[in-house]
């Protein structure tokens, strides 16, 4: 919104949260049978315990200074680019699956994840990275990371949606509101299938590059 120009009215971050809704769908829609495999949903809340601890005792930090920090955004898009092509050159054998993870492992993830709290550490990105560092095939680490993103983007939603319990929308905003979602649910399910896909034949090099260039145009704009 601060790149569009757009003020942060009561509305808009109403919107920014509401949206969500539309990718929380859309990782249910696509992994719906994985999660009746209780293992995965034992590793899933190992991952996401540290995760919730963490965000919810920074919350007031993260919301009031992290992301008014232009330049901590700027550091962390650059950082991470340049730790995604490293580790691409680096990296040893993927052979794992999600299957083969222990439940300390799914612990240290979820400690991992809570990186992203800093803006500009993509969520996905930071997971999908030490995954890799821990021996999991690419696309596992991306399905994992996506799977991870139920209860962490659902808990956030409802932490910002009980903090604005007293905003009251027109009917014109709760239409936008709606389509936002919609929008959100194809766009969401869309990017997940194709970036699997793509992640079982290609590295994570290209994002790398990509994330060091917003990351400079942030930084200089």
């Amino acid at each position: 919104s601060r790149m569009l120009g757009l003020p942060q009215t009561e509305f808009l971050k109403f919107f920014e949260v509401f949206i969500q809704v539309g990718a929380i769908f859309a990782v249910v829609f696509l992994y719906f049978k994985k999660f009746f495999d209780i293992r995965l949903i034992k590793q899933l809340a190992c991952s996401f315990i540290p995760t919730a601890i963490v965000g919810f005792l920074l919350y007031r930090i993260i919301k009031t200074v992290f992301f008014e920090a232009n330049v901590l955004i700027s550091f962390s898009l650059i950082t991470i680019g340049v730790v995604f092509i490293i580790v691409e050159r680096l990296k040893r054998k993927e052979h794992k699956s999600i299957a083969q993870m222990s439940l300390q492992t799914a612990v240290f993830i979820g400690l991992a994840q809570s990186l992203a709290v800093v803006p500009g550490v993509s969520r996905a990105g930071i997971i999908i990275l030490v995954m890799m560092m821990l021996g999991f095939k690419r696309d596992e680490s991306a399905q994992y990371s996506f799977m991870l993103a139920l209860p962490t983007l659902a808990a956030a939603a409802l932490l910002d949606v009980v903090k604005m319990r007293n905003v009251k929308l027109s009917l014109n905003e709760i239409e936008m509101v709606v389509v936002g979602a919609v929008v959100a649910f194809v766009v969401a399910y869309l990017s997940m299938k194709w970036f699997v896909d793509y992640l079982q034949k290609k590295k994570l090099t290209v994002f790398g590059i990509y994330r060091i260039v917003v990351g400079i145009i942030a930084l200089v704009a």
